[in-house]
């Protein structure tokens, strides 16, 4: 099979540019070769707790110097998203500052009463009593949205349950499912397409699972390249009835493709 010639980059944070907050070896030279060559590009995160700002910071920590324009989150696809189907609308939020401040920059309203949308993200301290009026909203006709469809996210000291979950709960106890944004949601993928202004035919995505980061990038018609660096291993990978366009062992080995 022909290699398509690659003129922008998409590609997951964690599992691809760092793991555990450790820098990925090599993930700094590719990164770097990037922003020499002026090669448009953006880091994906299905974690709608942070701000553009608050993951340029967490990545410098991590040796890794990506401006803040260059990161694309969850939020703010949902963002995106709500501003094209509902301009101006309104939503009671479960979540943090990087949704929160996405819906504000989008010219939603946050309420508690009557929304447009139930909007679920990631957070750290899910709230019973905000649960359940979130419940209660949906109940009574409230658009169901949530930012990713992950049941778990790690922690040192193991998994802990994320927005999948949350939902998973809330759908039980209204009957309704809600619209995830994040990926494998190929949305996710146009949104930061757009954002770039990036044709799918000549932008290639990089990531370490194949249930989100690989099937959404084969579904929006990006070249896909499967690091080995993350949660998947070559086995696993096979295993799958759809298969990237490429295994590499880390993004180090991609380096040379950018000269």
């Amino acid at each position: 099979m022909s290699r398509r010639e690659i003129h922008s980059w998409l590609m997951d944070m964690d599992g691809v540019l760092v793991r555990e907050e450790h820098l990925v070896p090599g993930a700094d030279r590719f990164i770097g070769r990037l922003r020499e060559l002026g090669t448009p590009f953006l880091v994906l995160t299905n974690n709608s707790i942070y701000t553009r700002r608050d993951l340029a910071a967490r990545l410098q920590a991590s040796g890794l110097e990506v401006p803040e324009e260059s990161i694309w989150t969850s939020a703010l696809a949902t963002s995106r998203f709500l501003e094209d189907q509902r301009p101006g609308g309104s939503a009671f939020v479960i979540g943090e500052a990087g949704l929160t401040t996405a819906l504000h920059q989008a010219g939603y309203t946050l309420t508690e009463r009557h929304p447009d949308y139930v909007v679920l993200g990631e957070t750290r301290t899910y709230s019973f009593e905000r649960i359940t009026h979130a419940i209660r909203l949906v109940a009574g006709g409230a658009r169901f949205i949530a930012t990713n469809p992950d049941a778990t996210g790690p922690t040192p000291d193991g998994p802990l349950p994320a927005t999948g979950s949350v939902a998973a709960l809330i759908s039980r106890a209204t009957g309704v499912e809600p619209y995830f944004v994040g990926k494998p949601n190929p949305l996710m993928m146009r949104s930061a397409l757009n954002a770039i202004d990036a044709h799918s035919e000549t932008t290639a995505m990089i990531g370490d699972r194949m249930d989100t980061d690989i099937v959404s990038g084969l579904e929006a018609g990006l070249e896909t390249i499967l690091v080995l660096t993350g949660v998947t291993s070559r086995d696993q990978a096979e295993r799958h009835p759809f298969l990237p366009s490429r295994i590499v062992d880390s993004v180090a080995d991609l380096i040379d493709d950018l000269d």
